[in-house]
């Protein structure tokens, strides 16, 4: 789901990289104040930004299509605000070694999928505002998280392909094509709430400091 370049005006560009610097700004700022030792989860962020890295490569075949995890729903959940570096450097690197995505719209893929990270981490901790935690409320958040976070970054890709279509492109032929992939990647949203699901439930058991914190 990451834009090529090419695709998008050069002011649409500029002002994703103009939302990155912002992002970027609000979440370092923010694992300034929040964590009192912040290299200490460096390690951690490290791991799962190659974990996002791969994960977008793997091609999940959807008819007529095909889709991709995104996993940064699970960043937002296991990262909190660390969640928009990792998903930034994650980006560069896919652009730079697989051309997955481009260098001109690398602002735009950042804040596309930064900002939905970073909200499903919100919204994972909203979870902590019902009293004592239970698996399956865990659950239920956790999946809630995964599958918000893909799900609003789908709209903020299909809303910005639709509106930014070149005049001389077929735009009802193009919406047509743009609403069946958008279709496509319903199944992606269920996948990754559940995978991200599974995940919490798991480290729950394991390593519960993995999930605390975040």
């Amino acid at each position: 789901m990451h834009i090529a370049d090419g695709f998008l005006p050069a002011p649409v560009s500029l002002l994703g990289y103009a939302l990155t610097g912002g992002g970027l700004w609000f979440s370092l700022r923010k694992i300034s104040k929040t964590y009192e030792d912040p290299q200490e989860h460096i390690p951690k962020t490290s791991l799962l930004t190659a974990a996002f890295f791969v994960g977008s490569l793997i091609n999940i075949p959807v008819p007529p299509s095909s889709v991709h995890l995104l996993l940064n729903g699970m960043l937002g959940v296991l990262l909190g605000y660390y969640a928009f570096p990792a998903i930034v450097v994650g980006l560069f690197f896919q652009a730079v070694m697989f051309q997955h995505g481009g260098m001109s719209t690398l602002g735009v893929n950042a804040a596309m999928l930064g900002f939905p990270a970073l909200l499903s981490g919100y919204l994972f901790k909203l979870r902590l505002s019902f009293g004592e935690e239970t698996p399956r409320r865990l659950g239920v958040f956790a999946f809630a998280a995964g599958a918000s976070a893909v799900a609003l970054s789908t709209l903020i890709f299909f809303g910005l392909i639709v509106t930014t279509i070149p005049a001389d492109f077929d735009a009802d032929l193009e919406r047509s094509a743009t609403f069946v992939l958008m279709m496509s990647q319903i199944p992606l949203i269920f996948i990754e709430g559940v995978f991200t699901s599974i995940l919490v439930s798991f480290l729950r058991q394991v390593k519960p400091s993995l999930i605390e914190g975040f």
